[in-house]
């Protein structure tokens, strides 16, 4: 039998399509669209999800699901698990220095920005099962009683990652919201999205319970009025440097009283990383507790 085959260099190249990832699973978007991703030479490189208000709730809804077990686990094997993304993503590094260099970045620059986002999962695993030391207190009161403060997670953040980073700005938002016990949906990159779903590989291939962390595409113009005003997000992150954007969103959280912090930072500089942005996102509760004392006889009172 005769085998036809075409030239090796007219063969045509099978782009990705990059899903979603909402709830631990890797779906397409409900809305059916896409964008086509360029590089630098301006060849499409991929196919990016476009993902709509509809992939926005289902995220919110997985990211509730998720919050009871993630924020009731243990300190310190929250800290394992993140620790676990940082060698997930260090056995990837090679994949992840291509897509940068992909998206536009040079070989050297691609590598320090893995190496900075491996080290930052690092410095916040360190840090899960040590904030809440450092920030509780003991307070002093006037009656029989213990008094005690200690930060405990918001429950869900909605972030508009870093639109000039693929990977470090990303990841530098997700670890101190996951380090302190709460659960995220995230818009990545629309420009430099690659780095963001093949994180989401990593999520989904380490310990990390599904739900802790959605992670969408799409258009920031078109999601940004949903992350800020659905009424089960308990806090919203920006890391975009939008006025417009900012002042509406804003506006929109004061619709059910939910925090709003602005991140513009230089991800690539020790100083944007700290155990103060994970108690941006803590509650502090205080409890009352009363003293039993013991009287003559052994009586309490």
């Amino acid at each position: 039998m005769r085998i036809f085959t075409r030239n090796i260099m007219e063969r045509i190249d099978v782009l990705k399509t990059y899903k979603l990832f909402i709830g631990g699973q890797f779906p397409r978007t409900e809305s059916g669209r896409y964008y086509p991703l360029m590089n630098v030479k301006n060849e499409v490189i991929a196919n990016i999800c476009l993902g709509s208000r509809k992939d926005f709730r289902n995220a919110v809804v997985a990211a509730r699901a998720a919050f009871s077990g993630w924020s009731e686990r243990a300190a310190f094997n929250r800290s394992q698990i993140v620790y676990r993304i940082a060698e997930m993503l260090e056995g990837r590094r090679d994949q992840f220095v291509k897509e940068l260099v992909q998206q536009g970045s040079k070989p050297k620059e691609a590598e320090l920005e893995v190496t900075l986002s491996i080290d930052r999962l690092v410095y916040y695993a360190g840090w899960c099962d040590k904030y809440s030391q450092l920030f509780s207190s003991v307070n002093p009161v006037s009656t029989p009683h213990f008094n005690f403060s200690v930060p405990e997670p918001m429950g869900v953040i909605a972030i508009v990652a870093d639109e000039i980073t693929s990977l470090s700005g990303l990841v530098s938002v997700i670890a101190p919201v996951i380090a302190g016990g709460n659960v995220c949906v995230v818009l990545a990159s629309e420009k430099k999205p690659l780095c963001a779903v093949t994180f989401a590989e990593v999520l989904a291939t380490s310990d990390l319970p599904g739900g802790v962390v959605n992670i969408l595409t799409g258009n920031s113009k078109e999601l940004h009025g949903h992350f800020s005003s659905h009424m089960d997000v308990n806090a919203v992150i920006n890391c975009r440097d939008n006025k417009e954007e900012q002042k509406a969103m804003a506006e929109n959280a004061s619709l059910n009283v939910k925090r709003v912090f602005n991140w513009n930072k230089d991800w690539s500089k020790p100083e944007s990383q700290d155990p103060y942005l994970i108690m941006d996102l803590q509650e502090v509760k205080t409890t009352w507790h009363p003293i039993e004392k013991i009287g003559i006889g052994g009586a309490k009172y």
